[in-house]
């Protein structure tokens, strides 16, 4: 029989927070390891550790100098809230709608291709807990895993291709991905080439990897990432390729590269082939511009991501946040979504207030699944989670359609 006593007082205190808005004590069910992982921030020194130098170097790294990854953060502290008080917020929800779907929170993971080199099955790992958590997840075509695995892993789970100027690859691509029942696709629109990522040649990274005695020595000295993820994988699993872009590719290999066909090519009538191919909701991720922004709507794209692809790829391209309000406006009824640089619930409400009806959360969910598996994973999303519903509170809103621009300010400017 369920222990009456333990679970008033189990309720008592989740109804005490919730209307007080006072800090959640760190839950001693959790591994010891993740009891301190306070904020999404708290898992990158962990992940740093764990990972080898080439994997953590991959994923935390930027183009060139790293400027476009630095203003991505910056942006958010050109704005301040101007918050209402005395406002009854004890009914509020984090729930939000996209594109027809209601889901636990306005937020999912942006598609990460170096998943399943960092986590043991990690885009297998990323799917489940969103479906779990009934948030969506990107899947990235740069994945290890097969499309079709990580669909039937997580319902949540939207396909993001990386695509060349070429109708065959595009209509094998999406026919495969709709037998797969994805309902959702997402073309990434800003790697006409590759980004001139210095970082991963400092680090040793290189995709695929090559076999060298400099790997195996970073391999080695981090034996929990050797062992746990890496002989995990080899032993359950076989050598990963890269499954879902053009010949399969193992991960390791002296002379094998991966095709990436003719990427420069692509252009808004390849876009005007997927949509009529494609019968779900096509999304375009990668947007910066406002005209490129109109001229998706015309079309007949379902949403743009606004996104400088978390600073990867044109280093010195704008902060998202910071054109947002503009393509906004350019968008008119077309949906509007965001990622880079998104790190706190106050980073996600600043986006929201700015108009943009969802983001997406990359790297902390990685280095989540990394240190931490489905356990870190689901962690990460309350932590999100519980501060965007504590702000909603502090800010004197119940609803995130209430969270608008009125509720901000430019930080050097005066009301």
């Amino acid at each position: 029989m369920p222990d009456t006593a333990n679970e008033s007082t189990v309720l008592s205190r989740e109804e005490a927070w919730r209307h007080t808005g006072a800090r959640a004590e760190v839950s001693k069910e959790l591994p010891r390891h993740l009891r301190m992982m306070l904020a999404l921030e708290d898992f990158e020194a962990p992940a740093r550790r764990y990972l080898p130098r080439p994997m953590y170097g991959y994923v935390s790294g930027g183009a060139e100098t790293n400027a476009s990854l630095r203003n991505n953060r910056a942006a958010f502290d050109d704005w301040s809230f101007v918050p209402h008080a005395l406002v009854d917020v004890s009914n509020r929800s984090v729930k939000a709608t996209l594109f027809g779907r209601e889901y636990a929170a306005p937020f999912g993971f942006a598609p990460m291709g170096g998943s399943s080199m960092a986590a043991y099955q990690g885009d297998i790992v990323l799917a489940r807990c969103a479906a779990q958590s009934n948030i969506p997840m990107i899947m990235s075509g740069a994945s290890l895993s097969r499309l079709e695995d990580v669909r039937a892993a997580g319902s949540t789970a939207w396909f993001q291709a990386y695509l060349p100027g070429e109708a065959g690859p595009i209509t094998e691509l999406v026919e495969r991905v709709a037998a797969a029942g994805f309902d959702t696709l997402v073309l990434t629109v800003d790697v006409p080439v590759g980004a001139n990522r210095e970082n991963n040649v400092r680090s040793g990274f290189n995709r695929p990897l090559r076999p060298t005695a400099r790997l195996a020595w970073d391999s080695i000295i981090h034996p929990r990432w050797f062992f746990g993820m890496f002989l995990r994988t080899l032993m359950n699993h076989g050598m990963p390729h890269f499954e879902n872009m053009g010949p399969r590719t193992p991960l390791i290999t002296s002379t094998g590269e991966r095709d990436r066909g003719h990427r420069d090519q692509l252009s808004w009538k390849h876009v005007e082939l997927m949509r009529k191919l494609w019968k779900g909701k096509l999304v375009l991720k990668g947007v910066l511009n406002r005209h490129d922004a109109r001229t998706a709507k015309h079309s007949g794209v379902d949403g743009i991501i606004v996104s400088n692809h978390g600073g990867r790829q044109l280093d010195g391209a704008s902060s998202p946040l910071r054109v947002l309000p503009g393509i906004v406006d350019a968008a008119g009824s077309m949906t509007v979504m965001m990622d880079s640089g998104i790190r706190r619930g106050t980073d996600v409400l600043k986006a929201l207030a700015l108009g943009a009806k969802f983001v997406f959360v990359g790297r902390p969910f990685l280095f989540a699944a990394a240190i931490g598996g489905d356990v870190g994973v689901k962690h990460a999303i309350k932590l999100l989670k519980d501060e965007v519903d504590r702000d909603m509170a502090l800010l004197g809103v119940n609803k995130l359609s209430e969270v608008t621009r009125e509720l901000l300010m430019e930080t050097n400017s005066s009301r």
